[in-house]
Formats: structure tokens, sequence, C-alpha cells
């Protein structure tokens, strides 16, 4: 077993590659970024396909820095030898168990509580940011253009998001960055 920590962020690394989705929503949320990037927009896409053994890690590691679990209580997972309860002279220190939980859940950059199976396990599912100045003009899937120009300039933007839906990606609200095939 090896301590919870900064190692493990590197193992089983997600992607953020389209072509990583299913087919069926791979197809969809390409036509919806390059609508995006060909109206103006700046995409920048961070996670599509998580792993399940990476899914497990974020679950856990911001189960114990968030929710405060108890780390001896993380069930164990076969090919995951990790040791989520660290000790100090052969006794639970809980501040620095919770300490590297915290450390892996900065580096992997958890903004939403994760899921253990969720979208991105299931291959349907983007995480990405998106940006423009002052207006935005985007052709909807059903070839209706739109200019956006109310704020936020960003991927919360209502009227963006109704776009979205004519593609067949659906906005996660209370997820920023969070997209899917059904809003999930």
């Amino acid at each position: 077993m090896e301590p919870s920590g900064l190692a493990w962020v590197q193992r089983f690394p997600g992607s953020v590659s389209l072509d990583d989705l299913v087919p069926e929503f791979r197809d969809k949320a390409n036509a919806f970024v390059r609508a995006l990037r060909a109206g103006g927009a700046k995409v920048r896409i961070t996670a599509t396909y998580r792993p399940p053994e990476r899914a497990w890690l974020m679950y856990w590691c911001a189960r114990i820095a968030m929710k405060k679990f108890d780390p001896a209580k993380v069930p164990h997972v076969k090919g995951i030898a990790i040791d989520w309860q660290h000790t100090v002279h052969g006794a639970p220190d809980p501040a620095a168990s919770r300490n590297a939980a915290l450390q892996m859940q900065n580096a992997y950059n958890i903004q939403y509580p994760p899921a253990l199976v969720s979208r991105h396990t299931q291959r349907r599912a983007i995480d990405m940011t998106i940006g423009w100045n002052s207006h935005l003009c985007i052709e909807d899937a059903n070839g209706k253009t739109h200019m956006i120009v109310t704020r936020p300039y960003t991927g919360q933007n209502y009227k963006l998001i109704e776009v979205a839906k004519t593609f067949g990606v659906i906005k996660l609200f209370k997820d920023p960055p969070h997209w899917s095939d059904d809003g999930r």
C-alpha cells in the first residue's frame, strides 16, 4: 500500500480528446465546438473520458478533504493500492490524511463533488471553458444564426445553453465546465 498524495494524481490519466467520447455524443460535441470556434469563442477542453480508477481516486480524495470522511473506512478496490489513512508513529493522523486528500483534490482541480460513475466514465461528457468578447455569432445545429450579446460571455450564458441543446449537448448548470448528452 502506498500513502495517498500527489503521486496518485498522475496515475490513470483522463482524456481531453473528443475522440474518446462515444460516437453518438462525440459527433454532437465536435459539431458544437466547431460552431463555437467558428463564431469566435475560445474553447478549452479540460476533460472528456475519465477512467473508473481516476474517478474512484477523485471521489474518495474529495470525500476525505471536503466531507471529512474517515480515511480508514474507504473501501479497497482491486488495482489501486492506496492507503488513505496516514499515520505518525503508528497512530492515525487525521490531519495528515486530510491534507494529502486536499492536495490531490487541488491537483485534480475538483470544483464540483465527483461521482464514482458519471457521464465522464461513460464517455458521454465534456468539461470545457468557453469565452468570448462582447458578442458571439453562432450557428445552431439547424442552421439558424444567433447573435449572443448578453453576459456572461461564458458557457454559463443561457442563450448559449439553448443553442447547445440543438446539437444535443446539454449543460449541467451547477457544474460550470460540465456538458453532457443529458445534462447529468
